[in-house]
């Protein structure tokens, strides 16, 4: 559901001549993908409410840093959809979808972050790969910091952190084609 309402939304206003359906793909999966999911359910206040809800013989450190996942988070905010869809239908449903990531679909439009596709294809050219490496990790379970190395043909490139290890390998390989250069 979360995906189909997103792609009905993008589908008129990328022109599918100009830009294709692999641009429409890459687009949607960034709009609707665990992070932005975690970023929704946090602007909606779910990690609270769901501490709130946990019975009180299991709250505790271990239920604030689940209701503070990615992957939880993600999966609370899909079966969420869920329910709206089968308590309201699809057109309600996909209104408030839209709604609701409406700034993770503007950032997927404005800034595509898939910049370890991009710098793949870069190295394709050149016949190298590149290999992400985790240096760190830092904090809490729930607030965990991952720092990342980019390395090419041996050669540590360019490091990037991030909230998850996708996260990381996403600023290094950005911060990888930025000292590439062009």
């Amino acid at each position: 559901m979360l995906g189909l309402a997103v792609t009905t939304h993008l589908w008129p206003r990328l022109q599918a001549d100009t830009h294709g359906a692999g641009r429409l793909t890459k687009i949607r999966a960034q709009a609707v993908s665990g992070r932005s999911c975690r970023d929704v359910a946090e602007r909606l206040g779910l990690p609270e409410r769901l501490q709130a809800a946990a019975p009180a013989e299991v709250r505790g450190p271990a239920t604030e840093q689940l209701a503070h996942t990615e992957r939880v988070l993600a999966s609370v905010i899909e079966a969420v959809i869920g329910a709206c869809y089968l308590a309201f239908g699809y057109e309600e449903t996909a209104e408030a979808v839209v709604e609701a990531f409406q700034p993770e679909i503007e950032m997927a439009l404005d800034s595509p972050a898939d910049f370890k596709s991009a710098l793949q294809e870069r190295l394709a050219r050149r016949g190298a790969l590149v290999v992400y490496r985790v240096t760190a990790e830092e904090g809490p379970p729930h607030q965990r910091i991952f720092e990342v190395a980019a390395v090419i043909g041996g050669e540590e490139i360019a490091r990037g952190s991030g909230r998850s290890k996708k996260d990381a390998e996403q600023a290094a390989a950005e911060a990888a084609l930025e000292s590439l250069g062009p």
